[in-house]
């Protein structure tokens, strides 16, 4: 019980590491929540820093979901490896280094998804790979394979342990995709290769 305690409370101070903010400091001296959207995560750096930086910060966040269930797996069964996968997204959402406010989980959730079930996760990922392709709207893409996500895995019989956590997953990165849901109806949404301007820029 201890270690499982552990492994959670370390799977979301992993997840919670910002990446992007590092590799924003590191590539180019800047802090990237100054910048776009201020979020720390893989689509506005790619807006902010290009794609060379946004692929680092992509693989790195992706690594901490996969590592976490990793850590799960050591520590007992599926019930703490889907604790440890949610626990690093919480962490990545909602990070204790930035006072809470992180990024929307995305690239930590494949993390997750493609340690639990490689599967369902590789047939999202070419389902958000094929909507990114036709609508150049990466956060709509990530809203509909986040919603499709536990329909998958009730359509593959996956564990209702899985389902649950799905549903929960599924949840988050819904909830913090608030303000793009709103741009995408109002039809101000970012589309991929727009380059990001300085907030103080865009307020002038």
């Amino acid at each position: 019980m201890l270690a499982s305690f552990l492994v959670i409370i370390i799977s979301y101070l992993g997840g919670s590491i910002p990446f992007g903010l590092i590799i924003g400091k590191l590539w180019a001296n800047i802090d990237v929540r100054e910048y776009g959207s201020g979020n720390i995560g893989t689509s506005n750096v790619l807006r902010t820093l290009g794609p060379w930086a946004a692929i680092t910060v992509f693989a790195l966040d992706v690594a901490k979901g996969s590592f976490a269930v990793y850590l799960g797996t050591l520590a007992g069964g599926d019930y703490v490896r889907i604790l440890a996968g949610v626990a690093a997204i919480a962490g990545h959402n909602w990070p204790i280094y930035l006072k809470f406010k992180g990024g929307k989980g995305i690239a930590t959730s494949l993390g997750v998804v493609i340690t639990l079930t490689p599967v369902v996760a590789l047939m999202l990922l070419g389902l958000w790979i094929i909507i990114v392709g036709i609508t150049r709207y990466i956060s709509l893409a990530s809203l509909a394979v986040a919603f499709l996500f536990p329909i998958f895995l009730i359509a593959f019989s996956a564990p209702w342990t899985y389902v649950f956590a799905g549903v929960l997953i599924s949840a988050f990165a819904i909830h913090r995709h608030r303000d793009n849901i709103k741009r995408l109806l109002g039809g101000t949404e970012h589309k991929i290769g727009e380059k990001a301007k300085k907030k103080s820029d865009t307020e002038k």
